[in-house]
């Protein structure tokens, strides 16, 4: 059954003003979020003679939180099926923004890994449990734009993270006998616990509880996502779901984008550096340059894959560039501007790639299987960012450079294309409809499936 031209614009007012109610909180948390994962780059240009760390050290301490993350996130997804959003975010963001504070009056090696362990293990099921909560209010032909712009929030983290880390750790030393790195981890981990007290006031757990929607309203959205599960997938349940090789090969492709997502996230500011940018106000404005080139290129990116209803070759050509870009870096060694450029073109395609890659396992998983399968994919991909600075910090201690490590992991990443090309939807029908604007619907026909 076809909507008529009128419905189809009242569904489009319909989640336009979903999304506007949900998203920009969402993105806020996400924003904080990372840049209490993002501020330990920029601290680590002060720590490291502190506390006499080295890289394998700093690298360790990074991976922590990994650590603490893949542990705890399942089973904080398949808790917040049952508790709901709020609670679930008040319990994770008050105690990230605890424990991420707590970073600044850790002494050594081993308060490093153990308030990083802690911030980890605070903050799973995060990220996958927003995932989960956006298809309790989304159908498939909403969810890829909706996640752009919730992912939208990694990039964004960068823009700010930059310029204000750098600015608190220039202006901030000293005051209180506290070091400007120390200063940088109290200031930016306090808006979590606010924030975390914010989202339980202010979100709804489910489209029955929203205030802002009607009656009809609230029965469009369920009838939709009613609609939504009709359709057949790979997997129904979690059990299914656990027994599914499709759910490891996505798991291992998620595992090879977070381990090079890493190099973005943890090592922009000591590229930079070693390039030859020594003043940290420059290092600032150029990782800011860095990740708004990667925000603006996750929406292009991400608008060209909706409108086109083609996900394989968008990711595929993510993870292409993104690889060549960071095995070009040490010809751009010597270089602030090559180097630049090189991390600009990663950017782009490493933020849109997550973006994009959360279309294919919300349509594989049916309703019975997404909490947990959507967990399970993000916990075993996350593995890769509890791995890769280890591996990172021990290979730069060993030969005295980081390009053979990040040589690796783009390896790693470019590799796992070919099963990327199996696993991700083929590209839809000439015939199909495409969605004319980013916040416009997909027609329900072949092309509004993200999966």
């Amino acid at each position: 059954m076809h909507e008529t031209p009128s419905d189809a614009r009242a569904t489009a007012a319909l989640y336009r003003r979903v999304a506007l109610s949900l998203v920009p909180l969402l993105l806020l948390c996400y924003v904080v979020a990372m840049i209490d994962r993002l501020n330990v780059g920029y601290a680590k240009l002060q720590f490291m003679a502190d506390l006499h760390f080295d890289e394998a050290v700093f690298g360790m301490a990074a991976g922590s939180l990994y650590v603490g993350y893949i542990l705890f996130e399942v089973p904080s997804n398949l808790m917040l099926e049952r508790a709901g959003l709020r609670l679930t975010l008040l319990r994770i963001m008050s105690l990230w923004g605890v424990f991420a504070m707590a970073m600044a009056f850790a002494a050594n090696r081993w308060g490093f890994y153990a308030t990083r362990f802690m911030i980890g293990a605070a903050e799973a099921g995060f990220f996958p449990g927003v995932l989960f909560y956006l298809t309790l209010w989304f159908p498939s032909g909403w969810r890829a734009r909706i996640t752009s712009l919730f992912a939208i929030g990694v990039p964004v983290s960068g823009v700010i993270a930059a310029p204000a880390s750098s600015w608190i750790m220039t202006h901030m030393a000293g005051v209180a006998d506290l070091r400007g790195w120390q200063w940088l981890f109290l200031i930016e981990g306090a808006p979590a616990v606010g924030l975390g007290v914010i989202a339980y006031f202010l979100l709804p757990d489910r489209p029955a509880a929203a205030r802002f929607l009607s009656a009809d309203e609230k029965a469009r959205i369920e009838r939709d996502l009613e609609d939504d599960d009709d359709a057949e997938t790979a997997c129904g349940t979690f059990a299914q779901a656990l027994r599914s090789p499709r759910t490891y090969v996505l798991a291992l492709v998620y595992f090879a984008f977070y381990a090079t997502q890493s190099i973005l996230l943890l090592w922009v500011p000591t590229l930079l550096r070693n390039a030859g940018v020594r003043d940290l106000g420059e290092i600032g404005w150029r990782t800011s340059l860095i990740f708004v080139s990667g925000a603006v290129g996750m929406a292009a990116i991400g608008w060209s894959s909706d409108r086109t209803q083609e996900r394989r070759w968008h990711l595929m050509s993510c993870g292409i560039v993104a690889s060549a870009s960071l095995f070009l870096l040490p010809l751009a060694a010597r270089s602030p501007n090559g180097t630049s450029l090189c991390l600009i073109a990663a950017s782009v395609t490493i933020f849109a790639f997550l973006a994009l890659f959360w279309t294919v396992p919300t349509a594989v998983f049916g309703k019975g299987a997404r909490a947990g399968g959507i967990a399970l994919v993000s916990s075993i991909g996350a593995s890769g960012s509890a791995l890769s600075p280890a591996f990172i910090g021990w290979t730069q201690v060993l030969t005295g450079s980081l390009f053979g490590a990040i040589a690796v992991l783009a390896f790693v990443f470019l590799s796992s294309m070919a099963a990327l090309y199996v696993y991700a939807p083929a590209p839809a029908k000439a015939s199909g409809p495409k969605a004319a604007a980013f916040l416009e619907p997909v027609s329900p026909a072949r092309g509004g499936k993200d999966g």
